[in-house]
């Protein structure tokens, strides 16, 4: 497995893994799948501002994904950045979230930030465990703030010094 910048090459796989995530699960907070076009300018949008969109790939199939982008819109945020990292379901528990997901330290130290950000689903504990071992802290936690799948749902806010 290589962990590597993502290419217009790998949008299908990124998309694949995306919608899953959408259908299956309460990582995406999304209850509309997306299509091609709206993963690419999803990317255009992540180079523009020179944010980093990293693939696990192997033997050409998209494992997983990581980015960060702006936690809040506001030049007071300028400071940190929200990652997300979403892995395809036959390849969890192998490492891939934590690999990278330590690959967008260093990025984000490069564009000056100083602190990152993880939103995770209240509950899941396997990806709060992921982010305490690499440094993060839970800073916030939001009771019922959303909602899929017909049920409320808690936030888990975890940040990590960078």
């Amino acid at each position: 497995m290589i962990l590597r910048d993502a290419t217009e090459a790998d949008l299908p796989g990124i998309l694949a893994i995306y919608n899953d995530a959408v259908v299956n699960s309460t990582a995406i907070w999304n209850d509309t799948l997306v299509d091609l076009a709206n993963r690419q300018a999803w990317l255009a949008d992540r180079r523009t501002k020179r944010y980093p969109v990293l693939v696990a790939v192997q033997e050409g199939e998209v494992l997983g994904y990581a980015s960060f982008g702006d936690f809040r819109p506001f030049d007071g945020f300028r400071v940190c950045v929200e990652h997300s990292v979403y892995v395809a379901e036959a390849a969890r528990g192998k490492g891939i979230g934590a690999r990278l997901v330590e690959s967008l330290f260093a990025p984000a130290r490069a564009l000056d930030k100083k602190v990152m950000i993880g939103a995770i689903t209240g509950g899941n504990q396997a990806s709060v465990r992921l982010h305490e071992r690499l440094g993060f802290v839970e800073t916030g936690y939001m009771p019922g703030i959303g909602t899929k799948f017909g049920r409320r749902l808690d936030l888990v806010l975890m940040q990590k010094e960078l």
